[in-house]
């Protein structure tokens, strides 16, 4: 005997044969997140992980967000602006921190960690380099699964949360160099860019990537003169398609950057040099030689930087003045522009957990989309980052073996 579709409709038994319920694929079923949004404690941290419109998209697709009172006021979101998007707004942190998916910007502290429940979710940025063993092993006894931001994947694999920051901050910087050059801030009264019968100001960028092409583009916009070094020929040539400018290039050659220097009036550091290469890609002695009242601005200081007279600073103290020339060497720059970087972040995020409950939750997830593994770093507990792993002697294993085992 035969079902409609052909298939058996029995199976043998013991007895014979006995009829037997037929099998559907059962589809995905979507999970309802509970995303938790802390006040940001980090000193000049002023993003904030979701803007309303991305919480009433949220809300709307069956979610809860719960969001401690003033997490978004920095960035210029009142709580009304939230709750109004079906945000529930509480002022106890702890509340917060109950929720399923945690979403934050800086890294929790350790304090914040103790406040964690069993077996969550954390979507922060790592800062990796700036990172205790204490954090990683607390994360661990909670059994966390915790996923940088910065390591997210698109499918393009481009790192969509570290783009947009840099394109940010690349922009920023040219916005600062022309304060700074102002004689507002007393400089030397020049301004960035150039106008009829006036020699153009010379803007020297380091690097060519994301955060070197905004930065250029932005210079060439306002009019000023750009020259662009990197260790990249192939660099080089994408970033003079991608501006569709006349463009002056040029790799990295000691000489070649000295002689340049003594004309510039703007320098972006933006390339990280890593563990091999120059420590510095301007020497004490090169700046020197930089014209008096010229900037300096280090995009790279979070690294360490690429300037050998960067001092790291903060909002609050952002510059100083060595051999007559201004240094402005800050982390974060995207937060001195908080609700644009907000607005950034948010564009990331919400597809994100969209997808995450559409799939049925983080695990299932994180099983098709390889983007999202890479950002993981601590899978229930598990440390999964070789990198991390090596550099405080914690053993770690492969997030791909435990994605094959379901």
């Amino acid at each position: 005997m035969t079902d409609k579709k052909g298939k058996s409709a029995y199976a043998f038994g013991n007895a014979g044969f006995m009829p037997q319920e037929e099998m559907l694929e059962i589809g995905k079923k979507k999970q309802k997140l509970v995303i938790g949004i802390p006040k940001e404690n980090t000193l000049f941290e002023s993003r904030v992980g979701l803007t309303p419109e991305a919480v009433e998209i949220l809300v709307n697709n069956g979610h809860e967000i719960i969001i401690e009172k003033g997490a978004g006021t920095a960035a210029n979101y009142t709580d009304t602006n939230y709750s109004e998007c079906g945000a529930q707004i509480v002022e106890n942190k702890s509340e917060v921190y109950q929720c399923d998916i945690i979403l934050k910007i800086a890294p929790p502290t350790v304090e914040e960690i103790e406040l964690f429940k069993i077996s969550q979710i954390l979507i922060s940025a790592l800062h990796f380099t700036s990172q205790s063993e204490e954090y990683i092993r607390k994360l661990m006894q909670k059994k966390t699964t915790a996923i940088s931001f910065e390591g997210l994947k698109d499918r393009d694999n481009c790192y969509p949360v570290v783009r947009s920051m840099s394109e940010i901050a690349g922009t920023t910087s040219i916005l600062i160099a022309a304060e700074y050059l102002s004689n507002i801030h007393e400089g030397k009264g020049v301004l960035l860019g150039g106008i009829s019968g006036i020699t153009p100001t010379e803007v020297i960028i380091l690097g060519a990537g994301t955060a070197a092409e905004y930065a250029a583009r932005a210079a060439i916009g306002l009019g000023a003169f750009v020259k662009v070094f990197d260790f990249s020929v192939s660099k080089l040539r994408r970033l003079q398609t991608n501006l569709s400018d006349r463009l002056f290039t040029s790799v990295f050659h000691p000489q070649v950057i000295k002689k340049h220097l003594k004309s510039a009036d703007v320098v972006i550091g933006s390339v990280h040099l890593g563990d091999k290469g120059p420590q510095f890609l301007i020497t004490e002695e090169m700046v020197k030689e930089m014209k008096k009242g010229a900037v300096i601005i280090d995009l790279s200081i979070d690294q360490g930087g690429c300037i050998e007279t960067s001092e790291c600073r903060n909002h609050s103290n952002p510059v100083y003045t060595k051999f007559d020339v201004i240094h402005y060497c800050v982390p974060n720059i995207a937060s001195r522009v908080a609700r644009t970087a907000s607005i950034a972040l948010s564009n990331v995020f919400n597809p994100l957990l969209l997808n995450i409950a559409d799939a049925g939750g983080v695990q299932k997830h994180l099983k098709n989309d390889a983007g999202l593994r890479h950002g993981v770093y601590i899978y229930n507990g598990i440390l999964t980052n070789t990198r991390i792993g090596n550099h405080f002697g914690i053993p770690s294993k492969d997030i791909d073996l435990f994605m094959a085992a379901f």
